[in-house]
């Protein structure tokens, strides 16, 4: 049964808000808490509004991945999986992404999860949320290590232009 849409309009006016004002004092702080911080209640309203069997699937693992984030930022958990695995990349939901801090694969996983998403939902608030997800976990890649976003950017182009 589809969510009640009397009040998604002005929730998710908020949410975009609280994600601007998250980004932008991100940056002037250089702080990628702040971003993660203000973008949980958006998450939070995203797993409220899924419904579909792939779309509640990938809502509630951005959830899971924006409260290990939180816990990586705050309890400055870091662990460098390109050298546990051995290898620079690796090939995960059908994307390859580039290893290395444990901090910088959350927000990438994040953004491969809101472009399921953006893409599998027919909803219009639920593309909303994916959209403010997705700019969300970019920018907090970007503020964390912008050589990783680059790296990003390399694999999604090189890998989009075999399709």
């Amino acid at each position: 049964m589809a969510k009640p849409t009397t009040y998604a309009t002005p929730i998710c006016l908020v949410l975009s808000l609280l994600v601007i004002v998250g980004i932008v004092f991100g940056f002037l702080k250089h702080n990628p808490l702040i971003i993660v911080a203000l973008l949980l209640p958006a998450v939070g309203y995203e797993v409220y509004r899924t419904e579909g069997e792939s779309t509640r699937w990938s809502s509630w693992m951005l959830l899971l991945l924006i409260i290990a984030e939180l816990i990586c930022i705050i309890f400055k958990i870091n662990y460098d999986l390109a050298k546990w695995l051995g290898s620079e990349s690796i090939y995960a939901v059908g994307y390859y992404m580039p290893l290395g801090d444990i901090k910088i694969i959350f927000p990438v996983l994040m953004i491969i999860f809101s472009l399921i998403l953006f893409f599998r939902t027919i909803g219009k608030y639920t593309k909303w949320l994916a959209i403010l997800i997705l700019v969300s976990a970019v920018a907090t890649v970007y503020l964390i290590d912008p050589n990783i976003l680059k790296s990003l950017l390399h694999y999604g182009t090189s890998s989009g232009l075999y399709y």
